[in-house]
């Protein structure tokens, strides 16, 4: 009768678990509404709103086919197979997928194999031994029929998502980081050779100006003295850049997981960008984003955590089997097989005060989990408008430091046929017209830089490097 009871109860508990799935128990998580309303200001409209309405964005090219120098993409590889932020991201997913298989596992009863055995002498006869042996094996199952353990497997897997999607922003920003300093080098190389060539002109115009202050020419020591200056002042900017660039070299060799060595690298003028950068709208143009991705699973994962939070209000019920094959009490052996199995069912009343509050607590970091994904969202199109913005920008400014530096250029020409016709042009003149042309040009290659920069943070911004 009571065996018959236990079972009666255990039939009611399971039926009444069925009822509660329309509690939210065994719901899957779905994306809540989140404001992704003007999150990319278009740098051109006067809507201040992005315009752009194009499926294909253009964080959805491989990396290969935005970067084609063959020196970079050579060294974008090697950098995804050494650098070891990447390898330690791999190993990152790992040991959450071994995790994720141990809540799997979970679901499996759980089986225990004790073998005992005895040796009995008596005392009146050593020669009478006694021997008897058991074999048990027993099982317990717990069966998750208030979503227990189904919504802790769906916290794993919401937790190994996150993990594989932070691999990905890992190899975003490798892919973008490399790519940035292999242009840096190349704006370095080109800036030393344009400090070089002013480096032989203005030792030319020192050197011109101290022959005809021999010759008493007009031009004092002073003015051969300001050349001089003007000589080693070019010199020193030389020394800074060749710094510079051997800096850049270590930063990028600690991102390929090599020493610091010399980059083989190409030049600054045969570089080609896209220039077609469509990028979308709203969270389709984000869909490439791993870390705004990771933030909606670390939402997800604490939905989860909240509905198993709210499984631990209901009774956990366990069944336990054990089986035995023993020769207990009998003098030879045949054996005996013991086989019993036992239901229990757990309430919880004395835990309710922690449960409650473990309750309140996962509905806290839920709220806090999707306010970090509405600032994920945020600070996704901050960084789509303000790279969109800079590329325009220094576009701009690119082109009308070219016009500048040719007007220099000509300049530097006309002041030199003065100064060498003997008339009125001061030495301060030829100074000046040499120091604004190298300013101009250092200024076109910086702005073309950073155009070219603007490209790569795009192209981060948009999640680009995923495949």
């Amino acid at each position: 009768m009571n065996w018959r009871s236990n079972m009666k109860k255990l039939m009611i508990f399971m039926s009444a678990a069925l009822l509660l799935s329309s509690c939210g128990l065994y719901n899957k998580y779905e994306r809540p509404d989140v404001n992704v309303g003007g999150i990319v200001r278009d740098p051109a409209s006067l809507t201040d709103t992005l315009a752009v309405q194009d499926t294909t964005s253009f964080g959805n090219l491989p990396w290969r086919s935005v970067f084609t120098d063959p020196q970079l993409q050579t060294l974008i590889q090697q950098g995804l197979d050494n650098n070891p932020d990447l390898l330690n991201a791999a190993l990152n997913v790992q040991i959450v997928n071994e995790a994720l298989k141990i809540a799997k596992l979970a679901f499996l009863p759980s089986v225990a194999f004790t073998p005992q055995g005895s040796l009995t002498t008596l005392r009146t006869d050593p020669a009478i031994n006694s021997k008897t042996y058991q074999l048990p094996v027993s099982a317990s199952w717990n069966l998750d029929l208030f979503g227990n353990l189904l919504n802790a497997k769906r916290s794993a897997q919401m937790q190994l998502i996150a993990t594989k999607d932070y691999q990905t922003v890992v190899k975003t920003n490798i892919i973008s980081g490399i790519a940035n300093l292999y242009y840096t080098l190349l704006m370095l190389d080109r800036q030393v050779e344009i400090v070089t060539d002013m480096e032989q002109l203005t030792k030319d115009t020192w050197e011109k100006m101290q022959v005809m202050h021999d010759n008493r020419i007009g031009y004092r020591s002073t003015a051969v003295q300001s050349a001089e200056a003007a000589y080693y002042q070019v010199q020193t900017q030389k020394v800074d850049l060749l710094r510079q660039v051997r800096e850049m070299e270590n930063s990028l060799s600690l991102l390929l997981g090599q020493p610091g060595q010399t980059i083989r690298r190409g030049v600054f003028a045969g570089q080609s960008l896209p220039t077609e950068l469509s990028t979308g709208i709203g969270l389709q143009m984000l869909n490439n984003r791993a870390d705004v991705h990771s933030a909606e699973m670390s939402l997800a994962q604490c939905f989860y955590d909240v509905q198993q939070a709210r499984s631990r209000f209901y009774p956990q019920i366990t069944i336990t089997g054990t089986g035995s094959y023993t020769n207990y009490n009998d003098v030879v052996n045949p054996g005996k097989m013991l086989l019993s199995a036992v239901g229990s069912l757990v309430q919880p009343i004395f835990q309710h005060g922690q449960i409650v509050a473990g309750l309140k607590v996962a509905k806290l970091q839920y709220e806090q989990a999707f306010n970090k994904w509405q600032t994920a969202i945020y600070k996704a199109g901050n960084e789509v408008s303000n790279a969109l913005v800079a590329y325009n920008s220094y576009a701009e400014k690119a082109e009308l430091d070219g016009k500048r530096v040719s007007v220099l250029k000509q300049n530097v020409e006309d002041t030199k046929k003065l100064m060498e016709s003997s008339s009125n042009t001061t030495y301060l003149e030829v100074i000046s017209a040499q120091s604004n042309l190298l300013n101009a040009e250092i200024a076109e290659v910086q702005d073309q830089f950073y155009k070219m920069q603007s490209v790569v943070n795009l192209y981060q911004a948009l999640g680009g490097g995923a495949k």
